[in-house]
């Protein structure tokens, strides 16, 4: 049974973000907000736990895991950023986009594509998020609160929260709570590694990513 910890969703609580701090570097897995949907987390450096997030969410090792930073500047640590990239990325972040990007030795293998050794990161416009991440110190994975059924099909995003947090309860070992009820658009991705970004997922938000004249290209899940 999850440990729920209700939180502040403009101001969270200092001693119970530090408690899941903790429980997140002894290896716990999360259900937590962000500013697109609800996402399965844990600390990006705890090999164990992201073992269990790929088990969870049923990934094969080709699978790469969306995780996120801090800021752009945070994000230049976990991956090699082009100065059109960054052109791009500082106007739309903190925001609802994941950047697919050049991964550096700090990302370990189990999170990264090892065909293309890029990863995608995001930087979330959510006080929940940017307090765990500030109190951490480190990435956290983030992969949408949706798991594939007995069919292998996946699960409907949306979900009232009551009955996310009961689908979870007995997979999870924390559940963070802000009170807000799930979203149903997942982040718009855009592929940063080319010569010319390219969006490859419209999402939340991805309208004020095509004003930029990025081109579509294919789904990427």
């Amino acid at each position: 049974m999850a440990t729920i910890y209700t939180v502040h969703p403009e101001t969270p609580q200092i001693r119970r973000i530090e408690k899941i701090r903790n429980d997140l570097r002894d290896g716990a897995v999360m259900l937590y907000p962000t500013d697109t949907v609800y996402a399965i987390g844990c600390d990006l450096n705890v090999k164990g736990a992201l073992e269990r997030v790929r088990r969870l969410k049923q990934l094969s090792n080709d699978k790469p895991l969306t995780f996120l930073c801090s800021s752009l500047s945070n994000i230049s640590q976990y991956a090699w950023v082009s100065d059109p990239a960054y052109r791009i990325m500082r106007r739309l972040i903190p925001g609802p986009y994941t950047f697919l990007l050049p991964a550096t030795k700090l990302v370990p293998r189990l999170v990264m594509s090892p065909k293309r050794k890029t990863s995608g990161i995001r930087v979330p416009d959510h006080q929940v998020c940017q307090a765990l991440l500030e109190a951490l110190g480190n990435p956290i994975i983030s992969t949408s609160a949706h798991l594939p059924n007995d069919n292998g099909q996946t699960v409907q995003i949306g979900l009232e929260r009551a009955k996310l947090f009961d689908q979870f309860d007995s997979l999870v070992d924390i559940i963070v709570d802000d009170g807000s009820e799930p979203g149903s658009q997942v982040s718009t991705i855009l592929d940063m590694t080319g010569d010319e970004p390219k969006i490859v997922r419209q999402g939340l938000g991805w309208e004020a990513a095509k004003a930029w004249a990025l081109p579509i290209g294919k789904n990427w899940e």
